[in-house]
């Protein structure tokens, strides 16, 4: 029959592949409602679970850490990554190819040699670790995320409107404010959002450069691993990946705002 459907082979694949994808991440969710504290076992729902982590001190303030860590690591991180793809787009040197070249590297390097590094220099420093070598080793390798992003956004802009900005009389700074920002926050905003993620997730790295005093989330998390992960630790991974869904939300709303409201007539191309 025409009007019947054909089961093609990639559709199952698509299906396998989504399923080892969420399937973990689904589970997380459903045992953050368990009111038993064993994972094999379904004891009823519960939201007991969740009171519990607001009340777990320990447990908020390693998640504070990890935001407070996140979000410096990013914001400088968005301003050195966006400067540089600037500059490498824009600029014409002879040592261009070895700086966009070493820029990569802290994400090409392995995190357990990268950690050491860490290590190594700020001891050589005499820098006390805690926050400030978290925030100087997480924007090292956050960067390079908004690098790539937002140099593989200002590749796809027409150099005509900077042209014709230079011939109206506008200077670099200006040029740069008025137009070029405007054009790549987008790109900005997502690569941000990644390094955001990495950040926040980061262990090995972390593990090498912390202090005593300051723990972050995926490290207690990591420490907990030979206790069992209690359904503390579940609750507050659902209420991160909620956050994180919304946060995608928001900035996709952004985005499609910032379309309507300044949309790119096609006579600049002209």
């Amino acid at each position: 029959m025409k009007g019947k459907k054909k089961f093609h082979f990639s559709s199952l694949y698509l299906i396998l592949v989504l399923l080892l994808m969420y399937l973990p991440v689904v589970m997380v969710v459903i045992y953050s409602f368990n009111a038993s504290k064993s994972d094999a076992v379904w004891g009823g729902f519960t939201l007991a679970w969740y009171g519990k982590m607001f009340q777990n001190r320990s447990l908020m303030d390693a998640l504070r850490n990890s935001l407070l860590l996140a979000v410096a690591s990013c914001a400088v991180s968005a301003v050195i990554g966006t400067i540089g793809a600037v500059g490498i787009v824009q600029g014409d040197f002879k040592a261009k190819g070895i700086i966009e070249n070493g820029a990569m590297l802290p994400i090409m390097v392995p995190e357990i040699i990268l950690g050491m590094v860490f290590l190594a220099f700020f001891s050589l420093l005499r820098l006390p670790f805690g926050m400030l070598t978290l925030i100087i080793a997480h924007t090292t390798f956050c960067v390079p995320y908004i690098f790539i992003v937002v140099k593989g956004r200002l590749a796809g802009l027409d150099r005509s409107i900077g042209e014709a900005a230079r011939d109206l009389g506008a200077t670099e700074m200006r040029m740069f404010f008025d137009i070029t920002l405007p054009l790549i926050a987008p790109a900005v905003a997502s690569g941000t959002l990644l390094a955001f993620a990495m950040s926040l997730d980061d262990v090995v790295i972390s593990f090498f450069v912390t202090g005593a005093q300051t723990n972050t989330l995926p490290i207690k998390i990591y420490s907990q691993i030979k206790l069992g992960v209690s359904p503390e630790i579940n609750a507050l991974c659902t209420v991160m990946l909620l956050c994180t869904f919304l946060l995608i939300c928001l900035s996709g709303w952004i985005g499609r705002g910032r379309k309507k409201r300044n949309p790119i007539k096609e006579e600049t191309n002209l």
